[in-house]
């Protein structure tokens, strides 16, 4: 499949969406982009049968926009059913998704809303292929943001992560996505993994953004005992295993790059 094929990309305007289509673009595929502020809703399926004719993939990188499980379970089990029925009746051949590292093991939450969408996935007719990848560099900037802070101190979870670039994973869910070597994802098979180049702290990399912003502010990691997840995100949950593939830039050059562009 590494000729010109038409491929849909689902959450197309999203963090990792963009760069899905950019990637696509670059390699000379014709891109169908889904999301609802394009007319496309995954959830309702209003638009989708038509932005679906003739496409050969459907890259799912769609996303619920909060953490909260049952909101998020809700519209995976929606969208996987609207991509698998229609992407059938419409011929698609393939549905590529990205995943999250470590969610076997997680209860709670968004983590435990994406096994869902895993196992929603590859019970339908149309064969599918998942990459899990660990939390992104641009999730850092959004969650600090979201951080509220006392007297110059603001609290974030204890949590070891290997962060990734999303342009770093877009490029290997579109190899995925054309390479004809690349077999199906089978239930209890092994899931291909993506990370960044090393293990790191929220907290560490919090002070590095605050530092290029010039901010005097300073972070202390935090522990939810309500969280059933807690140890998980702590003690390396997210990290991934010894067969992933890492690849850079680590988050402070991409800082770097980001403060250059």
């Amino acid at each position: 499949m590494n000729e010109r094929t038409r491929i849909a990309v689902a959450g197309a305007t999203g963090r990792l969406g963009r760069h899905l289509v950019d990637v696509l673009e670059e390699r000379g595929h014709e891109v169908v982009p889904m999301s609802r502020s394009l007319g496309v809703d995954v959830v309702t399926a209003e638009g989708l049968a038509e932005a679906l004719k003739g496409v050969e993939t459907v890259i799912d990188a769609a996303s619920h926009p909060t953490p909260d499980e049952g909101p998020a379970t809700e519209f995976f089990i929606a969208s996987t059913r609207n991509l698998q029925e229609l992407g059938a009746q419409s011929g698609v051949k393939q549905i590529v998704v990205v995943s999250i590292i470590g969610i076997d093991d997680f209860s709670a939450g968004f983590l435990a809303a994406k096994k869902v969408h895993e196992r929603e996935m590859l019970r339908g007719p149309i064969p599918v292929q998942v990459l899990r990848a660990a939390q992104f560099h641009e999730f850092v900037e959004p969650l600090v943001g979201w951080t509220p802070r006392e007297n110059g101190v603001a609290y974030l979870p204890n949590m070891r992560t290997q962060l990734v670039a999303a342009r770093t994973v877009a490029e290997a869910l579109v190899d995925l996505a054309t390479e004809a070597s690349s077999m199906p994802t089978l239930n209890g098979s092994r899931i291909p993994e993506i990370a960044g180049p090393r293990a790191e702290t929220l907290v560490d990399v919090a002070a590095l953004l605050a530092a290029r912003r010039g901010e005097s502010v300073r972070f202390e990691g935090v522990t939810n005992p309500a969280d059933p997840d807690g140890a998980l995100y702590e003690n390396g949950g997210l990290l991934p295993g010894p067969d992933a593939t890492l690849a850079g830039p680590t988050y402070a050059d991409w800082l770097e790059r980001e403060a250059r562009a």
